[in-house]
């Protein structure tokens, strides 16, 4: 498959542009399950048929271009679960069916979520000569004794090879971790973040540790054996992130996502704001003309399904305008940019109400810049505080 030019310094396409389209992979399985995570993730101890639902993949992705055949593709991305088991011909497999199937933009980017062992490292080559021209390594820590409280199967060195690895192989890659562990303070948080910063190679996904129903962390939490820093400190970790970040030249152009200009995630932008993309594979969404679209989430039940009819789609819902405008509201407050408010109000049907959007502007909780409004950093701690006092 043909992809994009390898110039490190050539930017992504950053306009709003609502005719962007993306296609997300999900690839269910991992070594082991991480105890923080709640994604559609799943241990198999036999073997993995990978090409039985590689084919399983190109199916449901026949089926949704019929729903949306005249689409241009602007990035794909491999999810998971661990995308970095699939064996190189099984991606190539998908992105040559991706291309077959759409229009794929000659400057799309196309991304795999990675796992930064050693094993998994040597399929970098096959994944770029695949077509692959963007990783997300899964640092997660560069702390030992956390790597292996969250369940990591990799050191900080392992992790760092691995990474560094990838930057020479792929055009852009991504230097992913989690911070607010329990028993983390800022002095230990800025130093790793430091070494992290002069790692990264112009975008980080640094994301605060949640702690989400079944998992393992959540037992644990409600049995009163899981400490995680107190707000105070998770607003001090928060503020150490954006600063450092800011004076490496990473804006934070979303939420938990910083980057050097042009290194922004195309296909995470799609999401956030509010385009359409096709999902495939076990427990994957889409949103495509209005219509959400979810699947079975259990591998082998969904691969049963998309043998027997061509998708495992089990929700298939027609969205109305103010259904949709939460939706568009929850996800464009992430972004830097902010929402266009006439789009929202076309969906909702009516406008925000000004006496709420000035109250909010009074606090520094938004902005409004003529027909957007957008996040205060200070927001962004309250964002859904935030949300709610706009969708009353």
């Amino acid at each position: 498959m043909q992809t994009s030019s390898d110039s490190r310094t050539s930017p992504a396409p950053q306009a709003r542009n609502a005719n962007d389209f993306g296609v997300y992979i999900h690839w269910p399985f991992c070594k082991a399950k991480c105890p923080y995570c709640d994604f559609n993730s799943h241990v198999r101890h036999e073997a993995v048929d990978h090409m039985r639902f590689a084919r399983a993949l190109v199916r449901e992705l026949e089926f949704m271009q019929a729903l949306v055949p005249e689409k241009t593709v602007t990035s794909i991305f491999f999810g998971g679960g661990t995308p970095s088991l699939m064996p190189p011909e099984a991606v190539a497999h998908v992105l040559d069916s991706v291309a077959r199937l759409w229009l794929v933009a000659g400057d799309a980017e196309i991304t795999l979520e990675a796992n930064p062992t050693s094993v998994e490292a040597a399929n970098f080559r096959g994944y770029r000569a695949a077509g692959v021209n963007r990783v997300s390594v899964g640092v997660q820590s560069l702390n030992e004794a956390d790597l292996a409280a969250l369940g990591r199967q990799h050191t900080p060195e392992e992790a760092l090879a691995a990474f560094r690895l990838a930057a020479r192989i792929f055009p852009r890659v991504s230097f992913d971790m989690i911070y607010a562990r329990p028993g983390q303070g800022v002095a230990a948080w800025r130093e790793e973040l430091k070494r992290a910063l002069g790692e990264q190679q112009g975008h980080m996904s640094l994301y605060q540790l949640t702690i989400e129903p079944e998992t393992s962390y959540f037992d644990l939490f409600q049995a009163g054996k899981l400490v995680l820093p107190d707000e105070d400190a998770a607003v001090a970790l928060y503020e150490a992130t954006q600063e450092l970040t800011a004076a490496a030249g990473l804006g934070a152009y979303e939420v938990s996502n910083h980057a050097a200009a042009g290194h922004e995630s195309r296909h995470n932008l799609t999401y956030w704001r509010y385009f359409d993309y096709a999902g495939a594979g076990p427990g994957a969404h889409g949103r495509l003309g209005g219509r959400a679209l979810a699947t079975e989430k259990h591998p082998e039940g969904w691969l049963k399904l998309v043998e027997a009819r061509g998708h495992g789609l089990i929700e298939q819902q027609q969205l109305t305008g103010p259904e949709q405008a939460p939706e568009y509201l929850l996800m464009g407050l992430r972004i830097s940019e902010g929402i266009d408010l006439a789009r929202h109000a076309r969906l909702a049907g009516r406008a925000i109400d000004e006496g709420r959007i000035a109250a909010l502007a009074a606090l520094d909780l938004v902005v409004r810049e003529g027909g957007r409004l957008r996040a205060t950093p200070r927001g962004r701690q309250v964002l859904n505080a935030v949300i709610r006092e706009l969708n009353g």
